[in-house]
């Protein structure tokens, strides 16, 4: 007999056994190696996640209370991966191209990324959610109670609390530890995902174990077991078809609007063609999970005595025949079953939660750009998200404490259903019609809450819980057509028929209607172009015009969502897409639209739309233009895709154009300042060392004064010396005539030879070093280096205008590179000369700090060049910031020197 203690100790087990899964392959993501976790049959099993404990336990209840009408649980989601496949496919191009995260940033993102439906959708699908949650951990512990019971101890009300309590408690680590640990949801959760791939396994297993000794073990084989089926009450055929067809669309329109089934089916979806295998493969899935369910029920009907709690028979028929083996083997597949459920849930819902609540409200309560330019917004949606998962799981266990966890769990899953469906209007609606507008989706989408959760949600608390049976016998304030199970005098019909009849069609009839008498706004009118076509293109058609701020501010704020190493790399590329050096692409509407769909993956459509909003200031075009513009966009990408793409090539060659004649522009001022610059630099040491010669060779002065005279002709003659050198180097490097010598050498000994020759000692810059980091061998030009390295911190000595100067130099590799950054902390180069301080003919705007022709970092340039290397000037908030940056062929051969 297998006692209680030994259960959780297998429990237990078995959820370290899920940690190390989940654990080996997020590492194995993050080393790269996820090509086998995108395979289509993990994306399937993946599916199972629908196959909760109402299917592993309630469906043999179910059976046995109700006939074969469990069956409709199965047909629903079989019809819709095998007969409505074009809308799965509709849903995840969807998905991929807009950036969606969750069903309330699909519905958000189609209505004109509106923040207020996001909310609502996320609304329902909490308080929808929260009675399916009770459910799985009214299972589990009603499954360890069975085993509690079997070894002789009764539980009274107290103890199944408080193992509801700590399973909650368990899995709300378990989804924070592994469900929050990627800020874009389009990363994907490898861990979460494997999990419940191996848990859909292990339920599968369970059950037809369970089944396969149930015919075989009990009944004697196949033919006794049809025979006892046959004599059952089960199969009798008394069932209502209002009931069987309501129960198969319910079952179906769930499967599209279940939180946790668009994470899995739409947000985790790697490749749109792993749809195809599970069009077939998982209605095969859900055939084995039914394949025995009413064997079970039938035995355990037969075998158990009367009063036995039907929902247990999966484990409580095992228990029976002294299989604590197979019984445990039960446990866990209905273990599975629940926990799977209750994280891929939360993971939806918390994603929802701090998307379309929290950070609305916190944007809301910022002023203008400080929302999205002040603080880590990472860390808020992070921990927000953390919350969110314990605030759902706690309001799952609360619904289970306030309703007593007596109601069968099929009752439980059914309600649940129905309050999800509420979304499929305004889902459906969006997909395939233009015309709807987001104050239809809105009316009925509250329009259906309140329905469902007058009709069912509310009366699930029982007899005088939350509405008295007063109001359940004569309506609200005496008015008998709102009573909840009869509403407007319709009475006669099943409880639940009549909850899906009322909620579905007059929340589908507000959506039409208002939809009708309202006309969308134009960014609507823009995505529902997107989504409707979306066969056609699978870009969003511009939603911006024009920008109020620079590059900058979009980086920084992109820097404080996705982090600092991903927003560079996408800055960096988008600049050389426009055929721009350097990190800051031109602020172009294609590029605003492209960043924002990324942006969407991290915090959802609808709050990247407000948080770019914040800066760029919205689009500045107006209705009937931006109307225009969308009508004309649909045709031109429905029927001349390729001339779109001839036209964007035009455009950028155009910018590149404009582009390099103003830089020439720029530059041919700068040479006339150049000359102009240089004689006045050779002019005067000449001046000085020809007036001072004269006074030297007319004789009559002190010793003293002939030495001070002497010494300034020697200081300008270094001065013109200097001058000289720079103009012969610059062009020696140019024409390529310099010849490299190769020498072996430390980083830090570089380093300190050119923080001691650029004159710091005098303590007027503050030098901060990492020596640890700078513990690494070159084999190049180490003269020629230490000469780029002595410009870089002479100029930050220079031109620095902070209180108390600093320069910080950083050292770290990247992508087999060597990179060295001098940052300090000044107030920067102006965004306009940031293009052309490179130049050779170039200068700062104050000048007079240099007291020279400003040749050094286009010296600086030339050499890294000759090297094989880079040295860039990085875009930052506040202080100038040069990286120079060593190529991996330098860092080989050192490495091979040594």
């Amino acid at each position: 007999m297998t006692s209680f203690n030994a259960l959780i100790v297998v429990a237990v087990g078995y959820v370290v056994f899920l940690f190390a899964i989940a654990f080996i392959a997020e590492r194995r993501a993050a080393n790269g190696h996820a090509n086998w976790l995108k395979s289509p049959w993990i994306y399937t099993l993946s599916l199972s996640i629908y196959c909760t404990a109402w299917t592993f336990y309630g469906a043999v209840g179910y059976a046995a209370r109700s006939g074969l009408e469990f069956v409709t649980i199965y047909l629903g989601p079989t019809l819709v991966m095998v007969g409505w496949w074009w809308i799965l496919r509709r849903l995840v191009r969807i998905g991929r191209a807009q950036r969606i995260t969750s069903i309330a940033d699909l519905v958000s993102s189609r209505f004109g990324k509106s923040t207020q439906l996001g909310m609502i959708v996320t609304v329902i699908s909490v308080i929808a959610g929260t009675p399916y949650i009770a459910l799985q951990l009214q299972s589990v512990t009603l499954s360890f109670a069975v085993f509690a019971q079997n070894g002789g101890v009764n539980w009274d009300q107290p103890d199944f609390v408080v193992t509801a309590m700590w399973v909650a408690v368990g899995l709300a680590v378990f989804t924070v530890i592994f469900g929050t640990r990627n800020l874009d949801a389009n990363e994907r959760h490898h861990g979460v995902v494997i999990a419940v791939a191996v848990e859909a396994v292990v339920k599968l297993l369970a059950l037809v174990a369970v089944g396969v000794f149930v015919v075989w073990g009990v009944a004697g084989g196949p033919g006794e077991m049809l025979e006892r089926i046959d004599q059952s009450q089960i199969v009798l055929w008394n069932a209502d078809s209002s009931r069987w067809i309501s129960l198969i669309f319910l079952s179906g329109a769930a499967f599209l609007c279940l939180p946790r089934m668009f994470q899995v089916l739409v947000v985790e979806n790697a490749d749109e063609r792993h749809l195809h295998i599970a069009s077939w493969a998982f209605p095969l899935y859900l055939f084995m999970m039914s394949l025995f369910v009413v064997p079970i029920a039938v035995i355990g009907l037969d075998l158990l005595p009367a009063g036995s709690n039907p929902d247990l028979f999966v484990v409580t028929v095992p228990l029976a025949e002294g299989r604590d083996g197979l019984a445990v083997l039960s446990f866990l597949g209905g273990f599975s079953s629940a926990t799977s459920m209750v994280i891929v849930a939360t993971i939806a819902l918390a994603t929802m939660v701090s998307n379309h609540i929290v950070v609305p409200i916190w944007l809301s309560r910022q002023t203008n750009q400080q929302a999205v330019m002040s603080g880590d917004v990472r860390h808020v949606i992070l921990l927000a998200r953390r919350l969110s998962v314990a605030g759902i799981i706690a309001l799952g266990f609360l619904y289970y404490r306030i309703s007593g966890g007596g109601t069968a769990l099929a009752a439980i899953g059914l309600i649940s259903f129905t309050g999800a469906v509420q979304i499929l209007p305004a889902m459906i609606g969006g997909m395939f019609w233009r015309g709807a507008t987001g104050v239809g989706a809105a009316a009925g989408l509250i329009t259906g809450l309140v329905v469902w959760m007058w009709t069912l949600f509310l009366p699930s608390f029982g007899v005088d819980a939350v509405i008295s049976q007063a109001i359940v016998d004569d309506g609200l304030w005496g008015l008998s057509w709102l009573r909840p199970q009869a509403l407007f005098g319709v009475g006669g019909l099943d409880p639940l028929v009549h909850g899906i009849l009322w909620s579905m069609l007059l929340n589908t009839a507000m959506f039409v209607i208002c939809s009708l008498v309202t006309f969308p706004a134009p960014l609507e009118r823009l995505q529902g172009a997107q989504f409707v076509n979306v066969f056609a293109h699978s870009t969003a058609a511009p939603a911006w015009s024009g920008a109020a701020t620079g590059a900058e501010d979009l980086l920084i704020m992109s820097q404080r969502i996705m982090g600092s190493k991903e927003a560079q790399a996408l800055f960096t590329q988008e600049a050389a897409r426009q055929g721009k050096a350097g990190y800051l692409p031109e602020v172009t509407p294609d590029f605003i639209e492209r960043l924002e769909r990324v942006l969407a993956g991290s915090v959802g459509a609808a709050t990247a739309h407000a948080m770019i909003g914040q800066l760029i200031g919205g689009s500045s075009v107006s209705v009937e233009d931006l109307i225009a513009v969308a009508d004309e966009a649909a045709q031109i990408l429905e029927y001349s895709n390729e001339l779109e793409a001839k036209s964007q090539e035009q455009e950028r060659t155009a910018r590149a154009l404009r582009a390099a004649n103003d830089k020439l522009t720029a530059l041919s001022i700068q040479k006339d300042a150049f000359l102009s610059q240089i004689s006045h630099e050779l002019r005067t040491p000449m001046t000085s060392i020809r007036s001072f010669s004269d006074i030297l060779r007319d004789g009559e002065m002190s010793e003293e004064e002939q030495g001070r005279y002497a010494g300034i002709i020697h200081d300008e003659a270094v001065r013109l010396t200097r001058l000289l050198d720079d103009l012969l180097d610059l062009s020696v490097l140019e024409n390529g005539q310099v010849e490299l010598r190769e020498q072996t050498g430390h980083l830090s000994d570089l380093l300190d030879r050119a923080v001691r020759a650029a004159g710091t000692h005098d303590g007027v810059l503050d030098i901060r070093r990492d020596l640890h980091q700078e513990q690494l061998q070159l084999l190049t030009d180490l003269d020629r280096l230490t000469q780029v390295f002595i410009n870089l911190i002479v100029n930050a000595r220079k031109y620095c205008d902070a209180q108390n100067p600093i320069l910080e130099i950083k050292v770290h590799q990247h992508e087999g590179r060597y990179i060295v950054d001098f940052i300090d902390n000044g107030s920067g180069i102006a965004p306009e000369d940031q293009d052309l301080i490179f130049e050779k003919f170039s200068r700062v705007a104050d000048g007079s700090k240099a007291g020279g022709a400003g040749l050094g970092l286009a010296i600086c340039r030339e050499v890294m060049h000759r090297l094989g290397g880079e040295v860039s000037y990085l875009p930052q908030a506040t202080g100038a910031a040069f990286r120079v940056q060593l190529p991996q062929v330098t860092t080989a051969a050192a490495l091979e020197e040594t």
